[in-house]
C-alpha cells in the first residue's frame, strides 16, 4: 500500500483562456499536515477544489486513497472532510443540528451522529452553546463549528482552505493546538493560509506556489535556511556605504530602496562588520522566518 494519500501529477486547471494551474506535481504522505502557501490567485483554492472533486481537472492526473479522482469521486468524498474558505452553516439552525442533520449527508444513522457530535462539540469548546444558532456565534466559534462539521464523518483526509482569516491570535491558537491533535490522531491534513507563522508551525511539509507553478517544496525550516538563512541583517534606512560594502562582499540581499535585508547564510559574524561601520543606530539582526522565504520568491507588490 502506497504511503501517499493524496498523489498530483502535472495537474492543469483552465478557465477559458486562463491557466489557474499550470502543471504542478506533488504527493501528500498519510498522517502528514501539508501546506499550499501562495499569493491571491496563485492556484492554491483550484488545486483543493480539485482534490475534493469539486472542479474537474483540465489535465493530468490526480489520485486520493488511491482512487482516480474523476472516476472515483463517489470512493474519495466518503472519506474526506472539507471546509470551505466561505462559511456554509446553515445559520437558521442551532450549532447541535449543524453537525447532527450535516452527518445525514453521510447516512450515519441518528445515535451516531448524537454521540459524535457530543464529542465534537467538547473537542471545539462549544458544548455549552449547542442551542444556540449559529448567527449567535463570534466569527472564531462559527470557524471552529466549520471545523467540526468538517469531522462529522471521521474522515481520514481534513482539507482546510484559510481556516483561520479574519480570526484574533488567540482563537487563531487556539485552532492551531486542535489541528495538530488531530494530526496526532492520523488525520491526514491540508490546509491553505495566508499566514507564514500558521504554516512554519503546523506544516510537516508544504509548497509555494505562484502564477499556477510550484516555486519550492520542503519542509519549512528547512526552506528558511536554504533561501535566507538562520539570520538576516535588516537596515533602514540605508546609506551607500552599506550597498557598497554589500556588492564587493557578493553578499546575498534585498535591496528595498529604503531598507536593505542581508542573509547570513554563512558568515553571521558579518553582523558585526556591518553594524561598526555603516549602521551602528538602524541595523538589527533577527530570525529568518518563512515570511522572508515567500516574500523572496513571489515578490513584494501587492496582488489584487
Amino acid at each position: 500500500m502506497s504511503d501517499n494519500v493524496i498523489e498530483v501529477r502535472e495537474v492543469q486547471k483552465r478557465y477559458g483562456t486562463f491557466t489557474a494551474v499550470d502543471g504542478i506535481s506533488f504527493d501528500v504522505k498519510r498522517g502528514e499536515l501539508f501546506g499550499l502557501l501562495g499569493p491571491n490567485g496563485a492556484g492554491k483554492t483550484s488545486t483543493i477544489r480539485m482534490i475534493y472533486g469539486f472542479s474537474p481537472l483540465s489535465g493530468g492526473s490526480l489520485r486520493v486513497f488511491g482512487h482516480d479522482i474523476t472516476t472515483g469521486w463517489r470512493d474519495v468524498r466518503a472519506r474526506l472532510g472539507v471546509c470551505h474558505q466561505e462559511d456554509s452553516l446553515d445559520e437558521e439552525m442551532s450549532v447541535r443540528d449543524n453537525l447532527e442533520i450535516f452527518a445525514g449527508f453521510f447516512g450515519i444513522p441518528r445515535a451516531v451522529a448524537r454521540d459524535r457530535a457530543n464529542r465534537l462539540l467538547e473537542f471545539f469548546g462549544l458544548e455549552n452553546r449547542e442551542k444556540a444558532s449559529v448567527r449567535e456565534l463570534s466569527g472564531g466559534m462559527m470557524r471552529r463549528l466549520a471545523i467540526a462539521r468538517a469531522l462529522i464523518n471521521e474522515p481520514d483526509l481534513l482539507i482546510l482552505d484559510e481556516p483561520t482569516t479574519g480570526l484574533d491570535p488567540q482563537t487563531r491558537h487556539q485552532l492551531w493546538e486542535k489541528l495538530a491533535r488531530l494530526k496526532n490522531q492520523g488525520v491526514t491534513i491540508i490546509l491553505t493560509t495566508h499566514y507564514m507563522e500558521e504554516a512554519a508551525q503546523l506544516c510537516d511539509r508544504l509548497i509555494i506556489v505562484d502564477h499556477g507553478k510550484i516555486l519550492v517544496e520542503g519542509r519549512p525550516r528547512d526552506l528558511v535556511a536554504q533561501f535566507v538563512g538562520k539570520q538576516i541583517i535588516e537596515s533602514s534606512p540605508v546609506c551607500e556605504g552599506l550597498r557598497r560594502f554589500v556588492t564587493e562582499r557578493g553578499l546575498e540581499h534585498e535591496d528595498l530602496g529604503h531598507r536593505m535585508l542581508i542573509y547570513c547564510k554563512d558568515d553571521e559574524n558579518i553582523y558585526h562588520e556591518i553594524t561598526k561601520t555603516y549602521c551602528q543606530d538602524n541595523c538589527i539582526l533577527r530570525m529568518g522566518t518563512l515570511e522572508d522565504v515567500f516574500l523572496k520568491l513571489t515578490g513584494r507588490e501587492l496582488r489584487e
